[in-house]
C-alpha cells in the first residue's frame, strides 16, 4: 500500500485529535439524509466511507467501473486515520445521519458492529461469489441468525520482513530461506536471534527489532482466541496466549532488542530510512508502507522471511447501509470490488492480501514477486502463512482498543517501567476502557 493502513493508533493518544478532525469525514450521505437517491449529472451517485489506503480509491478500480456502469457516480471519501474515521462513524450511527451508502469495517471493529450495529446494515449473505472468501473471513462479520453484514477486502497474513545488510554485519545469514530456519516454529527462537545479532552486531545504534508491540500482535493473532470468549467475556488476564506473548516482548524490551518505536508513529518512519532496526514483523499490507517510507536508497536491502508461525493482523470489510436509497447499486458494487480478480490486482498494485481464496491462488498472486524487498516470493510466504490462520477467530467489542492499550503498555516497559508496573496500568486501562 502506498500509504499506511494507520489500522489502529492508539486509543489513548488519539481520543482528542479524532474529535477534532470529525468533520474531515462527516460529509453526508448519498441520500443527503432525504431518503432519496441522489443523481448527478444524470447519474446515480453511490457514496463510500473509506480509511487508510483500502485501495479502492488509490487505483483505477473506481474509474473503471463507472466506465463499465455508465449510468453510476461513485464518490469515495478517505480518512487517513482509522480511529478518526471510526469515532466519526459511531457519531453517524447515534445521529442517524451522515452515513455513507458504502462504509468501510475494519476488523478490529467487526465484533462491536455485530453486536450494536448490525440492524443499520444490509444483509449480504446470500451475495453473488461469497463463498470465495476465506470461510473464517466473513464469520467476523456474521451475527448468530446468520446475517453478514460486509464483503471482505485484504487480510493481514504475517511475515518478518529484515535487513540483509544488517544481518550480514552481525555474521548472520542472509537467505531468506536461511533467516526463516533460524526461527522456525518458535516466536522463542526470534528473540534468541536477536539476542546473537545484538551480540555480534558491528553497526552502532541499531536495534534488532522496531518495538516490542509487534511481536506481541504476531504471537497472539496466531491463535484463535486473544481478549475474548465466544460468550463476550473478557479473558486476556487469564488467556495462556496473552500471558506467553506479554512475557516475551518483555523480554525484548527488558534486553534492550527494540528500538522503542511504536509502528506508524513518530520515529518509525526515519527508522524504516535510516536502518534503526534490522526486523519488523510485517503483515502484508505493510510492504508498501516499508518500501515507501524507507525509499529508493534501500531498495535490494530488505528481505522477507517466514514468519515463526501462521497469524493474521488485519483486515477488512465493505459494509452496505440498510437504509441506503441506492442499496442494491451498492451491493453490486462492492460485490464487484471485492471479486477475487479486483482482490488479486489490489495485490499486484498495493499488496493488499486478498481474503478470496480463489484469488490467493490465482497466478497474479501465487506467484507475485517484490522487487523492492530482493525480489522475495510474497505471493508464496504471504499465501502458505495465510493457510496457517486458525480456522475460526474469536472477535471481541473492544479488540481494537485493547491491542492499543497493550501496545501502550509494552512502550512503558521499553520507557524503563518494570513488567509489573506496565501490566497493572495496562490491566487498570482496559477495565475503564473495555469493561
Amino acid at each position: 500500500m502506498g500509504t499506511a493502513r494507520k489500522r489502529f493508533g492508539s486509543t489513548l493518544a488519539s481520543v482528542t485529535a479524532a474529535a477534532v478532525s470529525l468533520v474531515l469525514v462527516a460529509g453526508c450521505g448519498s441520500s443527503d439524509d432525504s431518503g432519496k437517491a441522489r443523481t448527478k449529472d444524470g447519474k446515480t451517485v453511490i457514496s463510500m466511507g473509506l480509511f487508510g489506503v483500502m485501495g479502492f480509491k488509490e487505483t483505477d478500480l473506481l474509474d473503471r467501473y463507472m466506465k463499465e456502469n455508465p449510468d453510476i457516480t461513485i464518490e469515495a471519501d478517505v480518512a487517513g486515520d482509522e480511529q478518526t474515521y471510526y469515532t466519526a462513524l459511531q457519531t453517524h450511527f447515534a445521529a442517524g445521519s451522515g452515513l455513507k451508502d458504502i462504509q468501510g469495517i475494519e476488523i478490529g471493529r467487526a465484533k462491536e458492529l455485530v453486536d450494536t450495529q448490525a440492524d443499520k446494515f444490509a444483509d449480504l449473505s446470500k451475495t453473488s461469489g461469497i463463498d470465495s472468501f476465506l470461510p473464517w473471513k466473513e464469520n467476523q462479520v456474521s451475527t448468530k441468525d446468520g446475517k453478514v453484514l460486509g464483503l471482505g477486502t485484504d487480510i493481514g497474513p504475517m511475515a518478518v520482513c529484515y535487513r540483509k545488510d544488517l544481518f550480514e554485519q552481525a555474521g548472520l545469514p542472509t537467505d531468506r530461506t536461511e533467516v526463516g530456519k533460524l526461527w522456525a516454529g518458535d516466536w522463542a527462537k526470534y528473540i534468541q536471534v536477536g539476542r546473537d545479532f545484538k551480540a555480534k552486531s558491528k553497526a552502532d545504534k541499531v536495534s534488532y527489532m522496531d518495538s516490542s508491540s509487534g511481536l506481541f500482535n504476531a504471537m497472539i493473532y496466531g491463535d484463535e482466541k486473544q481478549f475474548y470468549d465466544e460468550d463476550g467475556k473478557l479473558i486476556y488476564q487469564d488467556n495462556p496466549v496473552v500471558k506467553q506473548a506479554w512475557d516475551l516482548s518483555s523480554d525484548a524490551a527488558k534486553e534492550g532488542l527494540t528500538a522503542k518505536l511504536r509502528q506508524f508513529q513518530p520515529g518509525w518512519d526515519p527508522g524504516l530510512a535510516n536502518g534503526t532496526f534490522a526486523t519488523t514483523v510485517c503483515p502484508a499490507w505493510m510492504l508498501a508502507h516499508i518500501s515507501e517510507k524507507a525509499g529508493p536508497a534501500n531498495k535490494g536491502k530488505w528481505d522477507v522471511a517466514k514468519a515463526p508461525q501462521g497469524a493474521n493482523w488485519g483486515g477488512s470489510f465493505l459494509g452496505v447501509m440498510e437504509n441506503s436509497p441506492v442499496k442494491e447499486e451498492a451491493k453490486k458494487l462492492i460485490t464487484w470490488l471485492t471479486a477475487p480478480e479486483q482482490q488479486a490486482y489490489l495485490f499486484e498494485k498495493l499488496g493488499n492480501f486478498p481474503s478470496s481464496k480463489t484469488a490467493i491462488d490465482m497466478p497474479e498472486v501465487a506467484n507475485g514477486t517484490s522487487a523492492y524487498f530482493s525480489d522475495a516470493p510474497i505471493g508464496k510466504i504471504f499465501g502458505e502463512a495465510a493457510k496457517q490462520i486458525p480456522s475460526k477467530q474469536v472477535l471481541g467489542r473492544k479488540d481494537g482498543t485493547i491491542k492499543d492499550t497493550f501496545t501502550a503498555g509494552l512502550q512503558l516497559m521499553e520507557e524503563g517501567k518494570s513488567p509489573d508496573e506496565a501490566w497493572k496500568t495496562t490491566d487498570e486501562r482496559i477495565r475503564k476502557l473495555a469493561g
